[in-house]
């Protein structure tokens, strides 16, 4: 058994503010024993960040403590003269141990942002990979982790209230395709629109169905899964799928 969990915030004050109540949250979930946790994109005030090592020092002292992998969020980010938005993963040691690139830059983003190429799998508690936001929306971003060997799926996202009903869609049918788990984290402000999301399946005569857990305001939930159970329904939906053109 393995316990994942997702973190739904609020708008704050600063970048040290959103970080000092986000870690407060970080520690109740490790208390709670949970394995890796997740945050939304772009959550914090100034979205950028210009050290990650210093500025997610509390946040890897605190993975550290409780053994947990944390995914802080996904943010712009600029190296060797490229602008991205990354999606870092602390492990359970403390340190950095990646990062996801994303793969498609939504709509504004695209002029100053260059896409990733790469879907990425990460190995701590279990074997998971990040989409992240609109990357949700294109089938073969879950579908290439899933086939990579993601038991998971994670999701930083930050959507707008208009846009939750489509995303909560995008989000069931990806897990219902790949017959994978998904946790996406969403902000909650006067913009965006929250709904951060456990996906869960569940299966009943040969029909799979999904099973949602959806957050309100600033809150946090974990969940234990037994990965295993899903390995078996999923090689028999990649086996059933034909190649055509």
């Amino acid at each position: 058994m393995v316990k994942l969990g997702i973190i739904q915030t609020i708008s704050y004050q600063s970048n040290l503010k959103g970080i000092e109540r986000v870690a407060e949250i970080l520690k109740k979930l490790g208390r709670k024993e949970t394995d890796i946790v997740c945050l939304p994109e772009q959550w914090l005030k100034e979205n950028t960040i210009l050290n990650f090592d210093s500025d997610f020092e509390e946040f890897k002292e605190i993975a550290k403590d409780f053994s947990m992998t944390v995914i802080p969020g996904a943010f712009y980010s600029n190296e060797k003269k490229n602008t991205s938005i990354i999606a870092p993963v602390i492990g359970p040691e403390g340190e950095f141990i990646g990062k996801q690139e994303k793969i498609h830059p939504f709509d504004y983003e695209r002029g100053k942002v260059k896409p990733g190429n790469e879907a990425k799998i990460f190995n701590t508690a279990c074997k998971f990979g990040v989409v992240i936001c609109y990357d949700m929306v294109f089938p073969n971003v879950a579908n290439t982790l899933a086939k990579k060997g993601a038991q998971v799926l994670f999701s930083p996202s930050r959507i707008v209230r208009r846009g939750i009903d489509s995303w909560q869609m995008y989000v069931q049918v990806r897990a219902l395709e790949n017959r994978i788990p998904i946790l996406a984290a969403n902000v909650e402000n006067n913009r965006f629109g929250g709904n951060s999301m456990v996906v869960d399946l569940a299966e009943n005569n040969n029909v799979v169905n999904t099973k949602l857990t959806t957050l309100k305001k600033e809150n946090s939930v974990s969940k234990e899964f037994n990965l295993e159970k899903y390995v078996k329904n999923r090689e028999i939906r990649f086996s059933d799928a034909n190649k055509f053109r």
